[in-house]
């Protein structure tokens, strides 16, 4: 398994949409970290802070998967993508280097 890294880009005004959905997409990362497949993920706020009020840009997931098809294939399947909140989403292959 080798590290795929997904990007993913809000529609504007996204907050209330994450929220319908953000226990079903939560628990999906449950399960690659239950797994020790994931290595971070987490959204990225509009502004400099952690004021989960003024919504989010995007989300980023550092995860294995078996193929960068499997990894896109997670994507696609992800809740957000289901409720219209990303604008778009984009999976490349990731290496990690540091830290070891």
């Amino acid at each position: 398994m080798n590290y795929y890294v997904i990007f993913s880009h809000d529609v504007e005004n996204s907050l209330p949409l994450r929220l319908q959905v953000r226990d079903k997409h939560l628990a999906r990362l449950a399960e690659l970290d239950a797994q020790q497949r994931l290595l971070v993920a987490g959204p990225c706020p509009m502004g400099d802070h952690d004021d989960t009020q003024t919504g989010f840009s995007g989300s980023t997931v550092i995860a294995k998967f078996n193929s960068l098809a499997d990894a896109q294939a997670w994507a696609d399947a992800d809740p957000y993508v289901d409720a219209g909140v990303y604008a778009k989403v984009i999976v490349r292959p990731f290496k990690k280097v540091l830290p070891s």
